[in-house]
């Protein structure tokens, strides 16, 4: 988990792994509360009560609706898989403490109702691709931190409460961006770097060159 450079990096399956396990499981909580009739609202985020902590675990795996899951589900993977693609070891101690410091910042901050559902995950993964893009100035992170503007721009838009709809936690949202933030910063030395090149040799050699151009000329 050391740092590390990704230019030559090559896509494998092993990257597709764990996301699809992830949403495999989020599927699966859906699929067994539709079949059993349960209702699983509960086991969100309830903020400022101490039985609501619980949600911290629990909620991103709880969605409201078959649309909620949905709406969820591909931003995750495709977040989630480019995140371990470029971070390696790395990114599944990000995901783990983006789950639990987001859900964390969110029971201090949080309206006092159930929040469900793993945008605010989402938020946190965002946030932390494109930011840590930015103040990495890799090449491919810059690149990948331009399409999740192109791609998901629109999200911040999420983290007002005035620009969201009745019923969406903006709190969720706000509460994973900012750990994501947070989180680029923290982890910038560890992970893929910019990479540098040592011209030290080559000017070396052009000095040789003109010194040995000079001469012939002379």
């Amino acid at each position: 988990m050391g740092n590390y450079d990704i230019e030559n990096k090559k896509i494998s399956a092993n990257t597709f792994i764990f996301p699809t396990f992830l949403l495999i499981v989020i599927a699966g909580v859906k699929m067994l509360e539709l079949n059993t009739g349960a209702n699983w609202v509960h086991l969100g985020v309830e903020p400022k009560n101490i039985s609501g902590l619980k949600g911290i675990l629990f909620s991103p795996f709880i969605h409201g609706s078959v649309k909620h899951l949905f709406n969820n589900v591909i931003p995750l993977f495709f977040l989630l898989s480019a995140m371990i693609h470029f971070y390696d070891k790395l990114a599944y101690i990000i995901y783990i403490i983006i789950h639990i410091l987001s859900g964390c910042l969110l029971w201090f901050i949080g309206r006092e109702v159930f929040h469900i559902g793993a945008s605010g995950v989402i938020y946190g993964l965002a946030s932390f691709m494109f930011f840590s893009g930015i103040f990495r100035r890799n090449t491919q992170l810059l690149a990948f931190s331009l399409l999740i503007t192109f791609l998901y721009g629109s999200m911040v838009w999420g983290i007002f409460p005035e620009t969201v709809k009745k019923g969406v936690s903006w709190e969720g949202h706000l509460s994973g961006a900012i750990t994501g933030f947070i989180l680029s910063i923290v982890l910038l030395k560890k992970g893929p770097q910019k990479k540098e090149y040592d011209w030290g040799e080559d000017d070396d050699e052009s000095d040789n060159n003109e010194k040995y151009i000079y001469h012939i000329v002379d």
